[in-house]
Formats: structure tokens, sequence, C-alpha cells
């Protein structure tokens, strides 16, 4: 759903820029309460698998591809503010060094992918964990009704900015009908993937899942005829991660980390080249009128998903979906990791000069 330069008009593009600026100022603030040793680790790694998996286009209907926005995902693995930044970060990068989504649309792409999704589906992950009973398979039903409901939902919210400030006079009403139709659709497979993941993790470490802390069922003993809970583990305490803890936390992040090269590197090549629902809405209702060329499509060596220079496509997609993993988990990492000392230093007691 990476919106082109050229759909939205300047002033309302413009608008959405101050707008997401805001709400990436307000996440800043937010993560830093969020960011800890278990979740400033695993945003990075959000982000980078992000990137790989919305590189796999998945079909949805005759000539129409979807892809994951990643919003619902990164919010319940590691919290609302800081999954704005997570697929904000990505939208960046996409925008800048892969010439998908216009620049001056950036500010369209990240109120739409990155606010609109996460604050959507968080507000109402969290209604349904309120609700269900509390388990880990609770979690995932939770990820998934959250996912497959943040989809349409950023397609509403297009569809209300491109009432505002559309380039083409398109009847309003056959927008929104085909944009939410097709979206509906592509929430299905967001929430595949959304629930697989976030069971996956749930099922090795979910004290790594934000969006499932303080949800576990304490386990139970019987003690004299009674059941009785069993002691808090260690990773469900606060303060410093013990060491095994730690030791399985990076089997998590090089196993997510592997995930995501060979999903970019590799399975990416097979994903459908068919275009996904915005491009189809956009080429059947004539939205893309006055579509404009990327500013950096003939610059950058990885416009397109492929590096120039290189004829094999198997290798140019692979190379140029790696790279893209690289630069954003070495992009978001600095930035989480920047704002977890940030944190660390701002909750630190003034030294005392010794001897007092």
């Amino acid at each position: 759903m990476h919106v082109p330069d050229g759909f939205i008009n300047a002033p309302v593009s413009a608008v959405t820029g101050v707008v997401a600026a805001g709400a990436i100022a307000v996440s800043l603030r937010g993560a830093r309460r969020e960011l800890d040793e278990r979740t400033a680790p695993l945003a990075g790694l959000v982000a980078a698998f992000i990137f790989a998996v919305q590189m796999l286009n998945f079909p949805v209907a005759a000539g129409t591809s979807g892809h994951l926005l990643g919003g619902a995902l990164a919010a319940i693995l590691v919290g609302p503010y800081t999954g704005v930044l997570c697929v904000s970060v990505v939208l960046l990068m996409q925008g800048i060094l892969f010439a998908d989504g216009g620049l001056t649309a950036l500010g369209v792409n990240i109120t739409d992918m990155a606010i609109v999704t996460t604050v959507v589906s968080y507000a109402l992950f969290r209604g349904l964990v309120k609700v269900l009973p509390r388990t880990r398979r609770s979690i995932t039903v939770a990820s998934f009704v959250a996912a497959l409901v943040s989809v349409p939902a950023a397609a509403v919210a297009f569809t209300l900015i491109y009432a505002v400030g559309g380039t083409t006079d398109i009847a309003i009403t056959k927008v929104a009908t085909a944009m939410i139709g097709v979206h509906v659709l592509i929430g299905i497979g967001e929430a595949v993937i959304t629930a697989l993941t976030v069971g996956a993790v749930v099922a090795v470490r979910p004290d790594l899942v934000y969006g499932a802390r303080g949800l576990q069922q304490r386990l139970k003993l019987r003690v004299n005829g009674e059941l009785v809970d069993t002691p808090a583990t260690p990773a469900a305490t606060p303060g410093p991660v013990p060491v095994a803890a730690r030791s399985s936390h990076r089997k998590v992040w090089i196993t997510g980390l592997v995930t995501s090269l060979v999903l970019a590197g590799f399975v990416s090549f097979y994903a459908s080249a068919s275009p996904d629902g915005l491009e189809k809405v956009a080429k059947d209702k004539g939205i893309d009128a006055k579509a404009e060329k990327h500013a950096t499509e003939d610059s950058s060596p990885l416009a397109g998903y492929g590096v120039k220079d290189i004829s094999d496509a198997r290798v140019s997609g692979g190379l140029a979906g790696v790279i893209g993993v690289g630069v954003t988990i070495v992009a978001g990492t600095g930035i989480f990791w920047a704002l977890r000392r940030r944190r660390t230093s701002d909750a630190s007691p003034t030294a005392l000069p010794e001897g007092v």
C-alpha cells in the first residue's frame, strides 16, 4: 500500500507529513518507556523482519497481490510506540533506497501504514486480551483479529486522505468500495503471518512479546490437597535479565535474523509479481493518472528491489533483499539502543562526588 508521489496533492501531503512527524516525536518519547533489555534488541530485528516479509507479495485475487503492512506485528511484539518507529524505519529505507513509496508521500505512508495500523491493531488487541482467557492461545487469537482489522482500517484511512487531497476526479465511493474490498482479503494474509509469528515467539519466549507481558497463566501446584501458584519465573520479574534468558534471547534473535535474510534473499524471488491492492485499484479506477516518477528511481542502485548492473534477476533481487535487511536492522537497532541508553541515563541518580 505504498503511496507514490502524485496521488495526493502537495497541501495534504504536507499536512500528513506534519502528522507523521508529530506521531514519531510522541513515539520516540513513548518508546523510551517500552524499551528494556528484552525489547531493545528485538525492535531492530522486528523492523528487519517486516522489511523482509513485505517483499513477499502473496496472491489475493485474479491479478492482485498483497503484502504485510506490519503495524500489528510490531505493536504486539515490541509495543505500540516502538511499533510505529519500526514501521517508519522500514518505510524510510524503502522510500530512499528502493524507490518504493514516494518521498513527498512519505508522510501519507507513515500516517497510513505505521500510525493507523499500529493504533487500531493494538487498541483492538488490548481489548481482546482483557476478555479472552489469560492463555498463550488467546494472545495468538487476539493477534490474528487485530492484524485482520488493521489492513482495511489502513484502506479506509487512505480513502479519507484521497477524498481530501486526491489529484484525480474519481468518485470516492468507487475508491472506498474497491480499496476496502481488496484489503479485507489482504488482511487475511496479514492476520495469518502476524498470528504465526507472534505464536512462534510466545511458544519459545513469551516474556519477549510486549503484548503478552503479565498475561501468562501461572502454573498451579497441588500442595496438601490445595492448588497454589508457582513462584514467578526470573523472566517475569523486573530487573536484569538472567544469563540463561539472555542466551535464549540471542537464539531467538539469531533465528529471526537468519529467517529474515532467507526470506528477503531467496524466498522473495518466488513472490507474486501481480500489482498489490493499491496499485491494482489505482490502475483500474484511474487514481494513478497523475502519478510521478520516484525521485531516486534513476539514482539509487537498489531501486525496484534489484541491484543495478547485475543481470541475473535472482541474484540481483536476492542481494538487494539481503542489503535491505542489513541496512534496516543496523538503522533500527541504532535508534532503539540510543533510546534505551537515554532512558537508562535519565533513570540513573546523579552521581555524588567521591567521599560524600
